[in-house]
């Protein structure tokens, strides 16, 4: 908080002035601001009813300096705006408000140049922690968070070397009974538009579609297998590629719900039924799968619970607590709407 004084000049209030008005010593201030029992009610009234007066905000970095903690933590997601990384952003700041941290929250774009640079302007602030979501963890990437000096852990993001803590689903395993699901509706020409071909989580995916084509005795077509970027326009983009097959798919598993959308939509716009003619599930179970007529069936990943377990567990390690298991596997499940017969 700033304040005017009155020769006009601005001036911060500092924890002296806060002492010099409480009449009180900044010992005495610091002991009521960092909650310690040991000071007197009547003595706490009055340092309180200063703090009121004189606007005084403690300084989280200037604390840290003393005691080499800032209860700050750095998160950095890929898209601000999408569903998918709200949803995580909130469950790691609920639990970061239960544990009293602060959170510093800054946006990649999913570039990694700037992703290697965010990391570093945390650690610059101080930062006691860092969660990180992103696509693929390079080499660097995993040097970044090996030499940090505080701890990191990955949500939603798979490191393949399994060197940093994270928490994820089993990505490969909820691909596979997605594809099964609508093996077991008779679709044989089932598509499936994935996201960017370089990241672990999307590879895991599509692993887990062809190896319930296989189990099934159904040949991987090449030409059923579209790339996407997780947005909506690359989902109508698909269908319209996929429509114009000589033999086009009577299913499409859409690896985001964001892509599902545009896929239904897409698939409307050409004058077919979802799901009489082709049927059509998602992965996520974001909001956008109610919204939508039909209603979708999706894989439910359970966004919230992922970003809050990953603001645990780097409380665990940020308070030396015993972490029993560093790569957290959260239950995935489908939920069967009106997008699937």
């Amino acid at each position: 908080m700033i304040v005017k004084e009155d020769d006009g000049k601005m001036n911060s209030v500092t924890i002296y002035d806060v002492a010099r008005e409480a009449n009180v010593s900044m010992a005495t201030v610091s002991r009521v601001v960092n909650g310690n029992p040991n000071v007197k009610p009547s003595t706490r009234k009055k340092v309180l009813d200063a703090i009121e007066k004189l606007g005084y905000r403690p300084n989280a970095v200037a604390r840290g300096l003393a005691s080499k903690k800032t209860t700050t933590v750095g998160v950095i997601i890929p898209d601000i705006s999408s569903i998918f990384f709200a949803e995580l952003a909130r469950g790691i700041e609920d639990i970061a408000t239960m544990y009293k941290y602060n959170i510093i929250l800054s946006n990649s774009d999913q570039n990694q140049n700037k992703e290697i640079h965010l990391i570093n302007t945390m650690l610059g602030k101080q930062v006691d922690g860092i969660v990180f979501m992103g696509g693929t963890i390079t080499d660097e990437h995993i040097k970044e968070f090996k030499s940090a000096p505080v701890p990191v852990v990955l949500a939603a993001t798979v490191d393949e070397t399994n060197e940093i803590p994270s928490v994820n689903i089993n990505y490969e395993q909820a691909a596979y009974e997605a594809a099964k699901e609508l093996i077991e509706h008779g679709n044989k020409r089932i598509a499936i538009v994935s996201g960017p071909l370089d990241t672990v989580i999307n590879e895991e995916k599509i692993n887990g579609y062809k190896k319930a084509l296989q189990e099934s005795g159904i040949p991987v077509d090449e030409n059923l297998l579209v790339k996407g970027d997780y947005t909506y326009q690359s989902g109508i983009d698909a269908v319209e590629h996929l429509l114009k097959l000589q033999k086009p798919p009577t299913a499409i598993f859409a690896a985001s719900d964001e892509m599902a959308l545009g896929v239904v939509h897409g698939i409307q716009d050409c004058g077919l039924s979802v799901p009489d003619d082709i049927e059509v599930v998602g992965f996520d179970n974001t909001r956008l799968a109610t919204m939508v007529r039909p209603t979708l069936t999706t894989v439910v990943q359970p966004m919230y619970d992922i970003g809050a377990v990953s603001m645990r567990l780097l409380t665990k390690y940020m308070n030396n607590e015993e972490v029993t298991d560093q790569n957290v596997i959260l239950p995935h499940r489908i939920v069967e709407r009106d997008s699937t017969k």
